[in-house]
């Protein structure tokens, strides 16, 4: 397929209450859409890096001078028949993952659309229904994180996610598992500590948490090697697995035990896929994670959901969890209670509302052959 144009905005998506993690309290949620155009056909995708480089070292608004300077030069009239393909012309601008991502995703909705096949049929998904978890991050008391844990259970929900930072650490964990005995439940560390921290962490085996993800620096595998060696909780790595390569190297010296993929952590559909084959032909299990992205992003990670490696409910979460109002249509809900259901329309299914892009847009830039 010739991409014929492409159109980038960056969007700022308010937040019904702060999400605060181990980075700090964000309040809105920058990202970067892509719409690639071929013929009469279309695709989007989303790539959320957030605001702050904190969570990796891109933010939304480098994000964007990169996509419009350097990636939408080199993709504009190329015919494009692979993933693969698309990876190759962009493999000489270094990381950049989330900027990547956002061409990378809107190119698979592209080709699903214009196969006329969902996006997870393409992708070899083994049923259009996945499970999802509830995540909670640092909240003003025990209390308040206990009652609305509950509420979660009731709703159905199998597994749960702490957020877990110095101050919301071992006592946390011991009044949720005190509270809930036999809830599935782990810890989200967010690259908080480092080995110094060991013995903290240790205390965690206690607590039979199904993993403890991403305790250590972001970019770390060997003291996550040390360190897994010295627990019996597995180590589930988030944001060191930026490649198939770095999945492969964490997983030959025993740096974990799960693997959690992000779309756009990765550097879209294409990275997201061959890390999955990776680690499921080594006997890894995988799910998937998410960075509040709206349901044009989301609907990517639900796709990604279906395929066989993914063991464990993953971070797809209904629009009215964090926002008001949806800047995709349609907006996220569940099929039943902690599942979810892929759309069966081309493609992911799903496109902004144009009233809400004029509200939350901060930038964009359009292109087109001549």
């Amino acid at each position: 397929m010739k991409i014929e144009a492409i159109e980038i905005y960056r969007v700022a998506m308010p937040l019904i209450y702060p999400f605060r993690t181990a980075f700090g309290n964000d309040h809105t949620v920058e990202s970067m859409l892509v719409k690639l155009i071929s013929g009469g056909a279309y695709g989007w995708g989303e790539a959320s890096p957030w605001k702050y480089p904190a969570y990796s070292p891109e933010c939304s608004a480098a994000q964007f001078i990169v996509a419009r300077e350097f990636i939408a030069p080199l993709l504009l009239g190329q015919d494009i028949e692979s993933g693969r393909q698309l990876q190759s012309l962009l493999s000489g601008l270094k990381g950049n993952h989330f900027a990547k991502a956002g061409f990378d995703l809107a190119w698979w909705d592209l080709h699903a659309r214009m196969e006329g096949k969902p996006l997870w049929q393409v992708l070899g998904g083994k049923s259009p229904v996945i499970e999802a978890g509830a995540d909670f991050g640092i909240m003003e008391s025990l209390d308040l994180l206990l009652e609305t844990i509950n509420t979660a259970v009731e709703q159905g929900y199998k597994r749960v996610k702490l957020k877990y930072r110095p101050g919301w650490e071992v006592d946390m964990v011991a009044a949720v598992r005190g509270a809930f005995p036999d809830l599935v439940m782990h810890v989200d560390c967010n690259s908080a500590y480092t080995l110094k921290d060991k013995e903290m962490l240790k205390r965690l085996d206690r607590y039979d948490l199904a993993m403890i993800e991403q305790p250590l620096s972001h970019d770390d595998l060997l003291d996550h090697a040390e360190l897994q060696a010295s627990i019996a909780t597995p180590i589930c790595l988030d944001e060191s697995i930026t490649s198939a390569d770095k999945a492969r190297k964490a997983i030959s010296i025993g740096a974990c035990g799960w693997v959690n993929i992000k779309p756009g952590r990765v550097g879209g559909m294409t990275n997201a896929v061959a890390i999955h084959n990776v680690c499921m032909d080594a006997g890894i299990p995988c799910w998937i994670g998410g960075m509040l992205e709206s349901s044009i992003g989301a609907s990517h990670c639900l796709a990604l959901a279906t395929l066989p490696n993914i063991k464990y409910p993953s971070d797809i979460f209904p629009t009215d969890r964090f926002y008001t109002r949806d800047l995709g249509v349609p907006s996220m809900v569940h099929s039943a209670p902690s599942e979810f259901t892929a759309a069966d329309a081309p493609g992911t299914g799903v496109e902004p509302d144009p009233q809400m892009m004029e509200e939350y847009a901060i930038e964009e830039s359009k292109r087109c052959i001549q």
